[in-house]
C-alpha cells in the first residue's frame, strides 16, 4: 500500500482518489478480511488480537483516505513535527496550528492571511459567541467583506 501511495504522491486529490479506489482499496479490503479471519483464531488476551481489535473497531477512520484524495495514508508528517515540538504541550499547540492551516487549504483560504486576520480580531475582542464566523469554512478575507 505504501509503495502504491508513494507512486501517486504529488498528484491532484482527484487523481489520488481514483488510483486509491482502483489499486489500494482492494488491498485494504483483503487486509481487513484477513484480519477478521485471523482475529477469530486468537485469544482476546493476545497482544496481536488487541491490536487487531483496535483497528477493526476504528475501520472507518483507518480507511477514510480511500474516500478523500486529500487525506494522507500515514501521519508521518505530524509525527515528525511532534518530535521537534519540544514537549507534549508544544506538540498539542503545533497540532492545532497544523490543523488550522490544513483546514484553510481545504477551503481555499490562504493560511497566513487567515491567521493574521483572525488572531487580530481575537486580540481586538471579537465576541466569543460569534467565533464560529471565524472558522476557515465561514471566514471571508477583509477585502471580500467590504465589497
Amino acid at each position: 500500500m505504501f509503495m502504491l501511495e508513494r507512486a501517486i504522491n504529488g498528484l491532484s486529490p482527484a487523481e489520488r482518489l481514483a488510483a486509491r479506489r482502483n489499486d489500494i482499496a482492494p488491498l485494504v479490503d483483503d487486509l481487513i478480511d484477513w484480519m477478521r479471519q485471523e482475529r477469530a483464531k486468537l485469544s482476546r488476551h493476545n497482544d496481536v488480537a488487541k491490536a487487531m481489535d483496535y483497528m477493526l473497531k476504528r475501520i472507518d477512520a483507518f480507511t477514510r483516505f480511500l474516500d478523500d484524495g486529500r487525506i494522507c495514508l500515514s501521519n508521518n508528517a505530524a509525527e515528525r513535527a511532534h518530535l521537534f515540538a519540544g514537549s507534549d504541550v508544544g506538540a498539542e499547540r503545533w497540532a492545532t496550528l497544523c490543523s488550522l492551516i490544513e483546514t484553510c487549504k481545504m477551503h481555499d483560504v490562504e493560511p497566513y492571511a487567515y491567521l493574521r486576520h483572525v488572531l487580530q480580531r481575537m486580540v481586538d475582542g471579537y465576541p466569543v459567541n460569534r467565533l464560529d464566523e471565524l472558522l476557515p469554512w465561514n471566514w471571508k478575507p477583509p477585502d471580500a467583506v467590504k465589497s
